[in-house]
């Protein structure tokens, strides 16, 4: 199975969205925040600051939020998503 066939079948899990894979701006900007433990800008839907840095993410269709990647496996649970301003 190739990555574009597995995107044809991942969903989010909370409304059902396509998911594509994060822009590699979008990932610095993410990343950067990420890397300045002081700034706890960069947040999970459950409101937990993210301290790893990402490999990757994979942004549901209405732009509102991203799964991470970590070690090349997505994170699909509801909790980890990280929440981004709307597009």
């Amino acid at each position: 199975m190739t990555p574009a066939d597995l995107l044809d079948i991942l969903r989010c899990p909370q409304t059902g969205q396509r998911l594509t894979a994060c822009e590699p701006d979008l990932l610095a900007r993410l990343n950067q925040v990420i890397a300045q433990p002081a700034v706890s800008g960069v947040l999970t839907l459950a409101g937990h600051p993210v301290a790893r840095t990402l490999d990757g993410g994979l942004v549901r269709r209405d732009g509102t939020a991203l799964y991470p990647i970590w070690d090349g496996i997505p994170v699909l649970l509801a909790d980890e998503a990280i929440s981004l301003p709307p597009p």
